[in-house]
């Protein structure tokens, strides 16, 4: 059986004033072509299909013109929620995608005999049994105690969330040995793992109780499909454990990767091989650095990615100590008429801000906070009128900080 591994597509997703409903519809054309060019029996998609918990209405149309081209196709879909899906908002067509031949698994199930799913290959004959494991809310498997350390909580939610694989897992092994076929047993999984590599765009999903799931505690499934971390990785150094990464970049640090999607072959032995299929780039992401001087020559090179109808999207990093009133404006003429569009502008504070910084480690204990204004205020050059501006502004923040202390 051939299964085609996917995750955190993130359809609806606001990329700084900017839609990927162009690059999603291009990724779905792209993948249906895969599909039918490699013969895939059924697709898995690892959490995050949507980006919020509403989505808007291109996201959802998109989604179900999925549904009904892999339908056409007799390709199986199974969709696991993620922790940016809505647990109502994937439920709510779950038994009408199911007549279509999808399977969607929002949330933890009551009976774990609902998360273990036959998956049939093209032709409708058993290919592999499913452990379908959702993004894990600390609700679904944990009840907070009276007294409990933070130690204690991250100790507890890891060993419920071991103990919800388990389950599943025997589960399945229970599901093969009633049908009686050496099928394999696939695990899914939306969390982070304990050494993973994330990008900015990652959002940390069990803020203050768990912050890596260890490689150890999962079952010993034939592959475990993984999703939320938007890098493709193996997991531990395990080829039988895999994150398939997001197959657009969803953060400009991600700008850089290959992104991919994996298909995954598995007979009654367990898995043969994974087989990476490079995902190509819909919409071009650069990130230019340097002072002023140099970021003519940055920007220039990254517009020979881009194109009229398909410009580049620049995330700009300025170098340099100097305050720049009108940077943006300057950004803009050595922009001109290249096709780059510029969606985010930062400054990168050089030599200065980090003697700053030690200095003000250093005498902290030492200083006011009007002092440390004051210093801070010293390595900016600004017009007077504007330095008295501010210092007037800070005057006054302190003093109503002041009163609502006494």
């Amino acid at each position: 059986m051939r299964i085609l591994h996917t995750s955190d597509w993130h359809l609806g997703q606001h990329f700084m004033g900017k839609s990927r409903q162009a690059e999603h519809q291009a990724f779905i054309d792209w993948l249906l072509l895969q599909v039918a060019e490699q013969q895939v029996d059924a697709v898995l998609i690892a959490g995050d299909v949507f980006d919020t918990g509403a989505p808007p209405s291109y996201a959802r149309e998109l989604y179900n013109q999925l549904v009904v081209a892999l339908h056409a196709a007799k390709v199986s879909l199974l969709v696991l929620g993620g922790n940016h899906d809505s647990v109502a908002t994937l439920g709510e067509s779950s038994a009408l995608l199911h007549c279509l031949g999808a399977t969607v698994v929002p949330a933890v199930a009551d009976d774990p005999a609902q998360q273990v799913l036959l998956l049939n290959r093209r032709d409708g004959t058993p290919g592999a049994i499913v452990c379908a494991i959702p993004f894990i809310r600390p609700r679904d498997v944990q009840q907070s105690q009276a007294g409990q350390s933070a130690e204690d909580k991250q100790l507890g939610l890891q060993q419920a969330i071991h103990a919800h694989y388990q389950t599943i897992y025997q589960a399945a092994c229970a599901r093969r040995e009633a049908l009686r076929m050496p099928l394999p047993i696939i695990a899914t999984g939306h969390l982070t793992t304990v050494g993973a590599s994330a990008s900015e765009s990652v959002r940390e999903i069990y803020v203050g109780a768990l912050e890596a799931f260890p490689t150890s505690a999962f079952p010993p499934a034939d592959y475990i499909a993984l999703g939320h971390i938007h890098r493709p990785q193996l997991v531990g150094g395990l080829e039988h454990i895999r994150y398939s990464g997001s197959p657009i970049p969803l953060s400009f640090d991600e700008a850089s990767q290959q992104k991919q999607v994996l298909l995954v072959d598995v007979d009654s032995l367990g898995l043969m091989a994974v087989t990476p299929l490079p995902v190509p780039c819909f919409q071009p992401l650069c990130t230019v650095k340097g002072d002023l001087d140099k970021l003519a020559a940055a920007i220039s090179a990254a517009a020979a990615q881009g194109s009229a109808d398909k410009p580049v999207w620049l995330d700009v990093q300025v170098q340099g100590d100097d305050y720049l009133s009108d940077l943006q404006q300057r950004i803009q003429q050595l922009v001109g008429a290249l096709p780059v569009e510029v969606l985010r502008i930062r400054r990168e504070r050089g030599a200065a801000a980090a003697n700053l910084q030690a200095s003000a480690r250093e005498t902290l204990a030492e200083l006011t906070p009007l002092d440390v204004f004051e210093r801070r205020l010293a390595h900016e050059q600004l017009e007077p009128p504007l330095r008295e501006a501010l210092q007037a502004r800070y005057r006054q923040l302190l003093a109503s900080l002041q009163e609502q202390d006494a």
